[in-house]
């Protein structure tokens, strides 16, 4: 049975993130608010729970989630090798609305799917999902809703579709960036000299302030 806690109840809040931290590190998923739309989450280097967040949604390993982070620091990490691009992304847009993606790390012992040796990357600007991300680590983090349906913008909204495959969910009321997903680029490309970035997805960050903050790229899409 899933449990709910409100999280504008500051006793609530309290037991609900104690309660969180625990699920994800038992291999379980929970509901979180970020500031796009809500996301279920799994402990990124646990597989078993990679699979479980995908099964939840009713995707397969193609779709490989993208990964939330706590800081910049993380970001050096879990990517193979960060550009001068991808560090004027980051500088520029998190925490906020863009997802990066670039080379992972490929000493990283995890398994988000069929990835192609990448990872999506983001540090999302909500208080209550960065201060999860301090205390789990890097989580793997997709839209909370079935497959084909609207993105969650609160967590019953999310319990709504997802049910008990959720151990916990956290609400924080509806997002206030109205539901916009994150702007998701592929940075694998861009060198030191400037290369080349694609847009994947249109989002919450526009295209033509990527274009002003990285004139020296290619922008593609």
């Amino acid at each position: 049975m899933a449990e709910v806690f409100d999280c504008s109840d500051p006793s609530q809040l309290l037991a609900g993130t104690r309660t969180a931290r625990r699920a994800i590190g038992q291999g379980e998923l929970i509901v979180l608010p970020t500031d796009t739309v809500y996301g279920v989450a799994a402990d990124a280097f646990t597989p078993e729970a990679v699979e479980r967040l995908l099964a939840a949604k009713g995707r397969g390993r193609q779709s490989p989630p993208p990964v939330l982070i706590p800081n910049t620091g993380t970001l050096a990490a879990l990517a193979a090798e960060v550009t001068e691009p991808i560090t004027a992304l980051a500088e520029a847009f998190w925490p906020g609305g863009l997802t990066i993606i670039t080379r992972a790390n490929p000493s990283l012992s995890w398994d988000l799917g069929e990835t192609g040796g990448t990872v999506a990357l983001r540090i999302p600007n909500h208080p209550l999902a960065l201060e999860i991300l301090q205390e789990t680590g890097p989580l793997a983090v997709s839209s909370a809703n079935l497959t084909g349906q609207p993105a969650a913008r609160s967590a019953a909204e999310a319990r709504g579709m997802l049910g008990d495959a959720i151990a916990v969910y956290l609400e924080a009321g509806e997002v206030a960036g109205g539901g916009t997903a994150s702007t998701i680029v592929d940075a694998t490309e861009t060198t030191a000299e400037g290369g080349a970035l694609r847009i994947l997805r249109a989002g919450g960050v526009t295209r033509e302030a990527i274009a002003e903050l990285l004139p020296k790229v290619a922008i593609e899409g």
